[in-house]
């Protein structure tokens, strides 16, 4: 069969040069190239989005104003292109509801089994719960006091929307004469009309009995009119008491507890039948934490230990706040100069829980005059709850936000569920257990379940979707994880390859999937894993493109493109095509010469020594087993091992969170440990992550390095400027005076639009320049403000030189490899590994005191090989100038470059935890058990 191709005409999207192409439909193909060449300006905003936009457009335009449109990309033509799958980083999903059983509706068929083959037991005692017959629930209320009054109800309706007109109708027509609604008893004569857009509970009153000898055959009828009318469920209500529930479904004899009929969505913690009523499914609350609000206890409330929002004037004299404690005092006989950590627990308890509605007399002068108050002291943590209820301000609120905690739901213990879902066990474990248990225990602990024939026969197929899915997740590297996993915490690289696992389970054929860098994370051993299933998603029959930097997987792949030559305005162009052979033997491509080793990342001659470490002992965090870990101070230490091994939690958790709130003065809260001490001096730490550097088009390179502030200085300081009387605000987009009130300084406007996509218009105004005339005829050098934000870094660099506190800035770009970024380019353009390296120029730019520690997740994230080898270089320059420079990477280029190793492992999840080697790369290669050090030998 001859081979097809998409084959794309002109594409210009970004930054590409009109390319023609050909990529080979139902092979594996990867995209390359150095980071910013248009490697996903052609796989995402060409190719994908092109895909998307036709398959959009064969629906019917009713359909289409749903799914909001998508625009057509600068392309002549694509031929040959199939539906296409995005499998990106970007669209995890953050909400706290979602978990990995979730996403994967692993927890959906769980659930469904749980309800059709699990035991219930009862939540109180835990004994085994039956069904109850009428002789027992006539003896349970024979058995109430004499003369006491009930009622028995049916309840037909629970929990379910509409108008239920045919249900009243019915109960009207059999002789009923009162209905209970929601909680209020109306007549059936009455007309009762109900939202049918709201849930409601309906209970038919069936009989009004007061409890006296000879009334054992009514109740009898009764019961079993309610229980026919119900579906084998019956209420008692015991006038001016308690509800009694019967079923003949199930209920525990001991306890007398009657529990509702299993249904899948008892299991749901996103359903009100399932959830705990407490923390409505969440699994833990936010709360204030006193650690917080009084950071260090060795100071006295006179010397402002509180420093809550509200409470930062309570030393203070003439604050009510100070009023307030003084009173305290007087009363309960305490100083206000003792240090907090001093007083005996029940002047703590006082101050943070109140005086249980005792009211005290303070004394208080104001500006409008005195007197004394009798106030009841609600404590310092209810008083912040009530402020952080009342408030309306998103900016107090985060205020508050960052002095709670998350804790445990102290009803559920965090596992989500009411008790008596949690009383339903499969194999002697409730759901919540079974969850928690990481993937690779869990299939164990699915396939070896013990079942009754019955059983057996119900859950045969449920168990075998289970099983499946499971096992796609763990080809895909993924084990470690638990199904009960919040989504919002795992990184770009687990989450992606979740997405994947999900992919493969839905067997989809002719497909194109377009999958973006899905080995960020993984530890070069579970690279093969992931390989096998990107080739099994094309043996399926399915074209699979991959914008990867990783060297395996080029050589794995059926077909490679190399975008290039450079980044930005240098890149766009098609630099070579063929296999990773022919791009070896091809001079042009960078990559091929990295592939082949004529370019290679050069081992340092030297490691450097250090006699100076920070020791973190005991740490408990996640999956760690307590070990003891030094950190050599004034060199570059990589934290390697295998994904779930708890390099994050190590670093990211307890290092990062206990320096940031030591030396940073942060609102953190470290992870679980003994203690953490260090040699000599350090004076703050930075974390650069991969989060974005502002989440409006208003933020940009230029604003978050600063060195917009700087080019407005110069600006204002032009004779043009000077001569109209114009400060540096008046170069700012962001408030009024200089920027085009058209648009407010955003340069395009937005025209809403129905059946098709908002159209974002460049302002007629200003001409998308972002400001006025007036502002535009001040010039530098022949250049306006707005010339200046749409200069690359590698312009500006040229055109600033003479200035040198911008050509520092715009030189540190420069190094980080961000040459073809365009000054004003908005942040929500960026990718993850950009805004990583801006954070990182803007580190660089400032000057350094030689005692900093920098933290750094995965900074080669997105990075090609060369750009690595800059990359590398500046991590070496960071610690030459005696800072601790701290990465956690999988990348073995950087690893090999490393003055010290620390590898986690042996394994992920409950197999990690523990330091495996520690020293140089040398010393780690030459470790048996190690996983890094095997894979580290090739590269010394």
């Amino acid at each position: 069969m001859a081979k097809q191709y998409i084959k794309i005409r002109g594409a210009a999207e970004h930054n590409l040069k009109h390319i023609d192409v050909d990529i080979p439909r139902n092979e594996l193909v990867v995209l390359t190239g150095l980071s910013g060449s248009g490697k996903s300006s052609l796989a995402f905003d060409t190719i994908y989005a092109e895909g998307q936009r036709r398959y959009m457009e064969s629906l019917s335009s009713y359909a289409r104003q749903f799914l909001g449109q998508m625009e057509k990309p600068e392309v002549e033509s694509i031929e040959g292109l199939s539906p296409a799958i995005s499998i990106d980083q970007k669209s995890t999903n953050r909400n706290p509801r979602s978990t990995v059983g979730t996403v994967t509706e692993i927890y959906d068929y769980l659930r469904l089994l749980y309800a059709r083959i699990g035991i219930p037991h009862c939540p109180n005692c835990g004994r085994e719960v039956q069904r109850q017959t009428i002789d027992q629930m006539v003896d349970q209320l024979l058995a109430l006091p004499e003369k006491t009054r009930v009622q028995i109800l049916a309840p037909v309706v629970r929990g379910k929307k509409g108008r239920h007109e045919k249900v009243l109708e019915k109960a009207k027509r059999s002789g009923y004469v009162r209905v209970r609604v929601d909680g209020n008893q109306y007549e059936l004569s009455e007309e009762i009309v109900l939202d049918k857009n709201i849930k409601h509970n309906i209970e038919i009153v069936v009989d009004r009995i007061s409890i006296r000898e000879g009334i054992q055959q009514r109740l009898t009828d009764s019961l079993e009119a309610a229980l026919a009318l119900a579906d084998g469920i019956a209420e008692a209500e015991i006038v001016d008491g308690e509800t009694l529930r019967f079923s003949q479904n199930f209920a525990c004899p001991d306890c007398g507890i009657s529990i509702e009929e299993v249904e899948p969505r008892s299991f749901s913690f996103n359903n009100p039948f399932g959830a705990c009523p407490e923390c409505a499914g969440l699994g833990y609350k936010m709360e204030f934490d006193p650690t917080l609000m009084i950071p260090d206890e060795s100071l006295s409330l006179n010397q402002g230990a509180i420093i809550a929002p509200g409470w930062n004037s309570s030393s203070q004299k003439g604050s009510f706040t100070n009023a307030l404690l003084n009173a305290l005092a007087e009363h309960y006989h305490f100083s206000l100069d003792t240090p907090f950590e001093d007083y005996p627990a029940s002047v703590r308890e006082l101050i943070l829980y109140g005086t249980k509605g005792k009211e005290v007399p303070v004394f208080y002068k104001s500006q409008r005059g005195e007197g004394t108050y009798q106030v009841a002291f609600e404590g310092l943590i209810e008083n912040e709850n009530r402020r952080y209820r009342e408030t309306f301000s998103d900016t107090m609120k985060q205020e508050y936000e960052s002095y709670m905690r998350i804790t445990p739901c102290k009803s559920c213990g965090g596992k989500r569920l009411k008790k008596s879902s949690l009383a339903v066990t499969v194999g002697g474990k409730n759901i919540y257990d079974a969850t928690d248990m990481s993937i690779v225990k869990f299939r164990d602990f699915a396939d070896g379940l013990a079942l009754t024939e019955t059983q057996r026969k119900i859950g045969e197929q449920i168990l075998k979707e289970i099983h499946n899915r499971v096992s796609f997740l763990i080809d895909v590297g993924l084990d470690y994880l638990s199904l009960s996993r919040g989504t919002a915490t795992l990184s770009g690289g687990e989450a992606q390859r979740i997405r994947l696992a999900t992919q493969i389970g839905s067997g989809l054929v002719g497909v194109a999937y377009i999958l973006d860098e899905p080995s960020i994370g993984l530890h070069q051993r579970d690279n093969d894993k992931l390989l096998a299933t990107l080739k099994h998603l094309r043996d399926l029959g399915n074209s699979v493109l991959v914008v990867e930097h990783d060297e395996d997987t080029m050589r794995a792949a059926d077909w490679v493109i190399d975008i290039g030559p450079g980044a930005g305005e240098h890149g766009g162009q098609v630099v070579a095509a063929g296999t990773a052979e022919d791009l070896m033997k091809n001079p042009d491509s960078i990559t091929g010469q990295y592939l082949s080793g004529a370019k290679k990342i050069p081992v340092p001659a030297e490691r450097r020594k250090s006699d100076q470490y920070l020791t973190v002992k005991g740490a408990a965090e996640n999956n760690l087993k307590k070990p003891t870990v030094k950190f050599p101070l004034g060199v570059m230490t990589c934290v390697t091992g295998v994904s779930g091994s708890g390099k994050s939690s190590l670093v990211n958790e307890i290092l990062y969170k206990y320096l940031a709130k030591k030396l940073n003065r942060a609102h953190e809260h470290p992870g679980a440990f003994q203690s953490i001490e260090w040699d000599g001096k350090l004076d703050k730490v930075i974390a650069i992550d991969q989060s974005p550097i502002g989440r409006t088009p208003r933020s940009n390179p230029a604003t978050y390095t600063g060195v917009f502030d700087l080019i407005r200085d110069l600006f204002a300081a032009t004779p043009d400027a000077k001569a109209r009387g114009y400060q540096k605000g008046r170069f700012s987009f962001n408030i009024k005076g200089g920027r085009c009130e058209a648009c407010a300084g955003d340069g395009i406007v937005k025209i809403e639009m129905h059946f098709l996509p908002d159209v974002y218009v460049p302002c007629e105004v200003c001409g998308g320049k972002r400001y006025n005339r007036e502002t535009l005829e001040v010039r530098y050098k022949g250049k306006t403000i707005y010339d200046v934000l749409n200069m690359t870094v590698e312009e500006a660099c040229s055109f600033f030189e003479n200035v040198p506190s911008i050509a520092r800035k715009m030189q540190t770009l420069m190094d980080v490899g961000l040459s073809y970024i365009r000054l004003g380019q908005p942040s929500t353009e960026l990718s993850g590994g950009e805004a990583q390296r801006i954070k990182l120029a803007a580190e660089l730019s400032r000057r350094g005191t030689g005692r900093t520690v920098y933290i750094l997740d995965e900074p080669t994230t997105g990075l090609h090989f060369a750009d690595v080898h800059k990359l590398v270089d500046i991590l070496r320059r960071l610690s030459e100038s005696g800072n601790t420079v701290i990465v956690i990477e999988h990348n073995l280029d950087v690893i090999k470059t490393a003055d010290y190793i620390i590898d986690m492992g042996p394994e992920g999840g409950d197999g990690g935890g523990t330091v495996v080697a520690a020293g140089t790369p040398e010393e780690v290669a030459a470790v048996e058990n190690s996983w890094t050090g095997r894979y580290l030998k090739k590269y010394l």
